[in-house]
């Protein structure tokens, strides 16, 4: 046996080695499917990313666009109280030159608490915007604690 050279026949060769190739197709076929799913769940977060972040920038323009208008309104607010109480100081002089104070004060009064009332409305309108901009404020933290949490998952599935 020393000197005798073992072969092996070429059909078992080729056998041996279509069975070792197909072993190894089979044995990778599972990480692939796995590949493949785990890039399509990439995609799709990365798609919801996309979109909560357009959603953010959306409620970000919202509530910088209330933020204006409660400007706004506080401005005209501020102008109109002006403009009430020089209109009821120059009423209430000419009333208190004429005759019939009493009467005159009355009626001043009456002007006064409707001129409160009208100042209650318009607080209550600036209040109402500004409960409107509080929610707008939320959701825009809503949408920022949801894109970072779907940032970590997405850094989760990545590392």
């Amino acid at each position: 046996m020393s000197g005798a050279k073992l072969e092996i026949p070429e059909a078992i060769v080729t056998a041996l080695g279509d069975w070792v190739q197909r072993a190894a197709e089979e044995a990778g076929a599972g990480p692939r499917e796995a590949l493949a799913r785990t890039e399509g769940e990439l995609e799709a977060a990365r798609g919801e990313l996309a979109d909560v972040s357009a959603a953010r920038d959306a409620a970000k323009a919202q509530a910088t666009a209330r933020d204006e208008e409660i400007e706004q309104l506080m401005a005209e607010l501020r102008n109109a109280r002006s403009i009430a109480t020089d209109a009821l100081v120059g009423k209430a002089k000419d009333q208190l030159a004429i005759e019939g104070k009493d009467a005159q004060l009355a009626d001043l009064r009456a002007q006064i608490e409707r001129n409160v009332a009208a100042q209650a409305t318009l607080s209550d309108a600036r209040l109402t915007a500004e409960m409107e901009l509080v929610g707008a404020v939320t959701a825009r933290d809503n949408y920022a604690a949801e894109i970072k949490e779907l940032r970590a998952r997405l850094a989760a599935r990545q590392g």
